[in-house]
């Protein structure tokens, strides 16, 4: 029985960044209710909000001190239920962000693990004593530093974060915090949500903590094969979202697995065993160095995706995740640069990002957009590295001041690749505050990007061709039509998709080049074009695309 998500098409809201209601700066709730027939008007039927639960904000709101309260800042409960209640009147799901690995150190469980292993939260969180004054072992944090950080009274003991220090792990070997969070998830359901995605949950199980990684240096290591992937995430998986969907049977899971394989992301969602329903792994994006200068890390340097590599991915998700297995479409979320800065051409910015739409979304899959690319909007600016609040921005720059790069260099690099820059708020309008709130925002970025007012009244605008492509995607054909790549040309990339008598051939010049391919048999002559971008030129079996242009043909075999 084919299930509601099926065929969603999610827009991912960050909050914050969306539409200020209440002239603060800050994008809301009741922003994201005023504009639901954007949503509509655009063709998306499912919105995922990055999270609103009350947090003190070290992360954006990844790190919650109270899972069933509001944050201040984006509302109230009565504006999370006004949202609810308008957005299923027009058709549109809701799907929360849920954060299952850590909560904030304000959360109420924290401050009483505090007090000590007498206290009925201490198990809660992970903790471990030193040895030979040094911690307990040398992993690393993504946050950089240590996943250690000491006790504030007690000598020579530690909790674990796996993120910023504020942010401790949870410890899901104790069957009470796996029923706390099944009981914060239900909490929300019951409120009306369709829908959970599940943040970091491939990092809930953790190996031996006295074990040290491997390594030849003295600095932390982020050791991954250590906290994520590792077997008992499954189980613990699987309990929650049994649980959850006990009562809740057509809530759609969606799991972050991001440095899941294809083979584990099959795992992730396998059917009928309370797994997730989709997963999003950010293995779809191979990339190799534009140029490698110096030595100066990688972390901000931008970087060219490697079509080559990206077609052999793309080949093994699609052709590993088959049905009833969902795959999960996106190019961009806000843990990455913009799509228009990372993939996009510089000389061709309106035709790629339309191409890169059609390329991406028409595939077999669940298409997951970040809020702003069907603006095709790039990285903001801003206007100093001490902007970012992040250390790792700091390291980079010592490293490239010591190659002898110039600060103008270096803030440029880190605008161009950092994911704060991708987070601007979305521009409504021109003018001051660009429609999305009357004073300055919470980020203050340079905003780059033709605004919403004017795409939606240009035909041909970004906006515009989003449009049209997922109105075309809620085709059976392209819902729930077979794929296959074509390996024709480097420069192209080219997939069919083939429901029984009809075959579409979605072709995308990929290069700021123009080119020509020769078409099999079955394609020369004139067969219909449809969703065009740039120029497609086609004289029997030969068809030339102009850089960046892309089409869609389309052919009915004889019915016997």
């Amino acid at each position: 029985m084919a299930a509601w998500y099926d065929n969603a098409i999610v827009y991912q809201v960050y909050p914050k960044s969306f539409k200020d209601s209440n002239g603060d700066g800050i994008g809301d709730l009741a922003g994201i209710t005023q504009k639901l027939d954007y949503f509509t008007q655009l063709g998306v039927n499912t919105l995922w909000l990055n999270p609103i639960f009350q947090s003190p904000q070290v992360d954006n709101g990844y790190d919650v001190s109270d899972f069933y309260a509001i944050d201040p800042q984006l509302g109230t409960l009565a504006d999370f239920k006004a949202l609810v209640a308008a957005a299923h009147a027009r058709g549109l799901r809701i799907v929360l962000d849920m954060v299952l690995n850590h909560t904030s150190d304000r959360h109420p469980w924290f401050q009483g693990a505090l007090q000590g292993p007498d206290n009925p939260y201490y198990d809660y969180y992970i903790w471990a004593d030193g040895h030979d004054g040094q911690k307990p072992n040398n992993w690393g944090s993504f946050f950089g530093g240590s996943v250690w950080t000491q006790h504030p009274t007690v000598a020579d003991r530690y909790y674990f974060h796996l993120f910023e220090r504020r942010m401790p792990d949870l410890n899901w070997r104790n069957p009470q915090v796996r029923a706390e969070m099944i009981k914060v998830a239900k909490y929300w359901a019951d409120l009306g949500i369709d829908g959970l995605r599940l943040d970091a949950f491939i990092h809930l199980a953790k190996a031996d903590l006295h074990q040290n990684y491997p390594t030849d240096g003295a600095a932390p290591v982020v050791a991954e094969g250590m906290f994520a992937n590792l077997p008992a995430v499954q189980p613990y998986l699987g309990e929650f979202v049994a649980g959850v969907k006990a009562d809740h049977p057509d809530l759609f899971i969606l799991g972050e697995a991001a440095s899941a394989t294809v083979n584990l992301a099959a795992d992730y969602t396998r059917p009928n065993a309370n797994m997730a329903d989709a997963v999003i792994s950010f293995r779809y994006f191979p990339t190799k160095p534009r140029s490698k200068r110096d030595k100066v890390p990688m972390d901000y340097q931008p970087q060219s995706l490697d079509w080559l590599s990206f077609k052999q991915v793309m080949t093994d998700w699609q052709q590993t995740l088959l049905p009833p297995r969902r795959l999960t479409l996106y190019w961009g979320n806000h843990d990455m640069a913009r799509l228009a800065t990372r993939v996009g051409s510089h000389r061709y910015p309106q035709r790629s990002a339309k191409s890169l739409a059609t390329l991406m979304y028409l595939q077999r899959g669940l298409p997951v957009l970040y809020y702003g690319d069907e603006l095709g909007l790039s990285n903001g600016t801003l206007a100093s590295l001490a902007a970012f609040g992040d250390p790792t921005v700091t390291a980079f720059a010592d490293a490239a001041k010591a190659a002898g790069w110039s600060a103008e260099r270096i803030l440029e690099n880190v605008n161009a690749t950092h994911k704060l820059t991708a987070r601007a708020p979305l521009p409504w309008s021109d003018g001051v505050g660009h429609g999305f709130s009357t004073v300055a925002p919470w980020l203050a970025v340079n905003q780059n990007g033709t605004p919403v007012s004017q795409q939606m009244a240009d035909p041909d605008s970004v906006w515009h061709h989003y449009q049209q492509l997922f109105a075309l995607k809620q085709q059976p054909l392209f819902t729930s039509g077979a794929w296959q790549l074509q390996n024709w040309a480097p420069w192209l990339y080219a997939y069919t998709r083939t429901l029984a008598n009809e075959t579409a051939l979605v072709l995308v010049n990929t290069t700021d080049t123009k080119h020509t391919v020769t078409l099999p048999g079955a394609w020369a002559g004139e067969p219909k074009q449809q969703l065009t971008v740039g120029t497609v030129q086609q004289a029997a079996d030969q068809l030339t695309l102009r850089p960046w242009s892309s089409t869609i043909l389309t052919i009915k075999q004889k019915e016997n």
